[in-house]
């Protein structure tokens, strides 16, 4: 009997499955009628927002980096708020502010009033051109779902789902974010420079008459419910091992380091990065038709969720060698088994 309700669960959620890769078939369609390429990209945010993380897009300006989130918004039933942080940027920019209100009768109150951080998909361009005072402001915010201004906590909507963009660190006028707010974010996504081909159809879809319009596809509450689904896939205990030895071979100082880190590395990743490649892995087995995450899914997984949680050390930088190769080294020191 128990055999036969576990194998009708699985049937069922088999089916479910089905159903969402057709909707997020759909979703990437409407999406490729305006981003151009970056296949790899529009991934990495598709599954970000499935496992309920936050991403972060780093690129030189130009790449279609905030272009791709308005896309996004668009082609989902989801309130979108965007700010753009510059240097004067103050944190009640973002979170809002207590507003003192006359009533018309001579009382006055204050009344909390709400910034565009009260949103559900909330753009934050070029998010490390504001001081890291204002930066932090998003903290709170990011991991608890909730900002707190005086004395008063408020709850965000949900889902409630933050795409940065950040510029290069070694450009004019950037400041680092902190590695706090780093860690908040599931995934750190490299946008890179498109394609002789790409770029000639860039080229015919802005030059021309008119943009490509896109047609809403998803609600919130289907958005939600893939996330639980997502919750649902299994993941061995061997993949979930797998996922913690490469976190803990970052580490220089523990006697499972490897190599490169040991070379390379000063600071390793933390926990959350162990957490997200396996949230991330049952989020791309789904998308892939799969009720188990593999290692293979956990390999593909290791630059996103990892470039942002490690600090390389001076000999790394003096020697030119970037995070994604560090990581490189780490995937083929570590056995999969």
């Amino acid at each position: 009997m128990a055999d036969r309700a576990t194998d009708g669960a699985q049937a069922m959620l088999e089916g479910e499955i089905a159903c969402i890769r057709e909707d997020v078939a759909t979703l990437r369609a409407e999406i490729g009628k305006v981003i151009v390429g970056q296949d790899d990209i529009v991934e990495g945010v598709v599954v970000a927002m499935f496992t309920g993380g936050h991403a972060l897009l780093e690129g030189v300006p130009g790449l279609g980096k905030t272009k791709l989130v308005r896309t996004l918004a668009d082609v989902l039933h989801l309130k979108f708020a965007r700010v753009q942080f510059t240097p004067d940027l103050m944190p009640s920019d973002i979170v809002g502010t207590n507003v003192l209100v006359d009533d018309g009768q001579g009382h006055r109150t204050f009344v909390f009033q709400r910034g565009p951080v009260f949103t559900n998909i909330l753009l934050a361009d070029e998010v490390n051109r504001a001081t890291p005072k204002t930066q932090s402001a998003l903290l709170e915010a990011m991991q608890e779902q909730a900002v707190t201004v005086g004395k008063e906590t408020y709850p965000l909507v949900s889902p409630f789902f933050v795409l940065a963009t950040q510029n290069p660190i070694e450009m004019e006028g950037t400041y680092p974010l902190p590695e706090a707010q780093l860690d908040r974010f599931i995934f750190k996504l490299h946008v890179g420079f498109p394609t002789r081909d790409e770029m000639h159809a860039i080229m015919s879809r802005t030059t021309g008459e008119s943009d490509q319009a896109t047609q809403r596809v998803m609600t919130a509450e289907r958005l939600l419910e893939i996330r639980q689904l997502a919750r649902r896939c299994k993941v061995e205990w061997a993949v979930q091992d797998y996922a913690i030895r490469l976190v803990e071979a970052t580490h220089r100082d523990r006697p499972t380091a490897a190599e490169p880190a040991k070379r390379w590395l000063r600071i390793g990743a933390s926990p959350r990065g162990a957490q997200s490649m396996l949230l991330a892995a049952k989020v791309r087995a789904l998308l892939d038709g799969r009720v188990n995450a593999s290692r293979d899914d956990v390999r593909a997984l290791v630059k996103p969720a990892l470039r942002h949680r490690i600090l390389l050390n001076f000999e790394a930088e003096a020697e030119g060698v970037t995070t994604d190769r560090v990581l490189d080294e780490l995937v083929r020191a570590v056995p999969a088994s």
